[in-house]
């Protein structure tokens, strides 16, 4: 059974790697999971990554791939190669080296209007690539449906058709709203991993986002994994607004 702490996802939408540092020291080990997208990576690629790794958290890589079947192959393959390691391993008086690299990259996202073939590739790179190093594959979700998008009449239905690509495809989950979540888990049962962003405490700003719900509902609509930006990195006390945060991740009894 998961940890409520392992289900917290938070986002280092930041400029600098200074910034994301600052987060990940205030944060790690009460986060364990930390997001790098496209911003942060772009700027400072993989040493971001290593950095949350050498740190102790693990990275939900949300980069959306979106290529050609064989770009895609190559880029998931590389993001699976982002390890850390050697490391030097306290035993009471001695030391040891570690000698397996740990990989940094727990999570990778794909963009589902790639297709069938370029989302099959997407594992099969990671596969490989994991295959290779002797490390664990990192899981690979499509996403759907961007929660900056408006909810339209049919918004659930293109959520669904996405998902079943992605089933079909291999995938091992998805990325959704929370408006869609609770269908999603329906339909394709308690395994699909489901992501979902748009996390906002009750009466936060919404910002860019359209589709937005709090911790609680979300876990309650059957996601595995929140995501939370913002209203983290934003407040007064980064730490304190996690903890308020994880305090919703409690089944209620």
């Amino acid at each position: 059974m998961q940890e409520i702490s392992d289900k917290l996802i938070v986002a280092l939408d930041v400029d600098t790697l200074e910034e994301a540092k600052h987060f990940v020291d205030i944060l790690c080990p009460t986060v364990k999971l930390f997001k790098i997208g496209s911003q942060l990576f772009t700027a400072y690629g993989p040493e971001a990554v290593k950095m949350v790794a050498e740190k102790g958290g693990k990275v939900f890589l949300d980069l959306k791939f979106y290529d050609i079947p064989q770009t895609v192959y190559g880029s998931s393959s590389s993001a699976s190669a982002i390890c850390v390691g050697p490391s030097v391993m306290s035993t009471g008086i001695e030391q040891r080296v570690e000698k397996t690299i740990q990989p940094a990259v727990f999570m990778i996202t794909v963009h589902i209007q790639g297709g069938k073939k370029m989302l099959e590739e997407a594992m099969k790179g990671a596969t490989s690539k994991a295959r290779e190093l002797k490390i664990e594959r990192p899981r690979i979700v499509g996403v759907t449906v961007l929660t900056s998008d408006r909810q339209e009449e049919d918004t659930t239905n293109a959520v669904l058709e996405r998902a079943k690509v992605a089933q079909e495809a291999g995938l091992d989950g998805i990325v959704c709203s929370v408006h869609e979540a609770a269908a999603v888990r329906k339909a394709y049962g308690k395994d699909f991993i489901i992501v979902t962003p748009g996390i906002r405490p009750k009466g936060a700003k919404t910002d860019d986002q359209k589709r937005v719900a709090t911790a609680q509902e979300a876990i309650e609509a059957g996601a595995d994994y929140i995501v939370v930006g913002r209203p983290i990195l934003r407040a007064q006390n980064p730490l304190l607004a996690t903890e308020e945060i994880r305090r919703e991740l409690c089944p209620k009894t």
